[in-house]
């Protein structure tokens, strides 16, 4: 019963990193993808130094409508600099198949 779990597990592992998925990778989407990140840095820049005109501004002589426009605008360039952001995400399922996989085989 221990042989086919295993015989199962690995079979679905490596089915999960196959390499023909690495394989597609070319030198023009790596130069294009160098060149997103690089847009991308200099979009946070400029969203970063917005932020920071906004907390340096003197809000007390601005109206309520005025600060509840600065709230959102603040609120929406905090949304858009965590999708800049990227990021590995792991599930909860995912981790959890990764322990006991780790527990199993080790």
């Amino acid at each position: 019963m221990k042989k086919i779990t295993f015989c199962l597990m690995t079979t679905g592992l490596l089915l999960t990193f196959h390499p023909a998925q690495s394989s597609s990778v070319t030198r023009e989407s790596v130069s294009f993808t160098a060149d997103s990140k690089s847009t991308e840095a200099a979009q946070a820049r400029t969203l970063l130094l917005r932020l920071n005109e906004i907390n340096q501004m003197d809000r007390s002589n601005l109206k309520s409508s005025d600060r509840k426009n600065l709230r959102g605008e603040v609120l929406s360039i905090r949304h858009r600099l965590d999708g800049l952001g990227g990021g590995v995400y792991l599930s909860a399922g995912a981790l959890i198949l990764i322990i006991i996989l780790l527990v199993i085989l080790l």
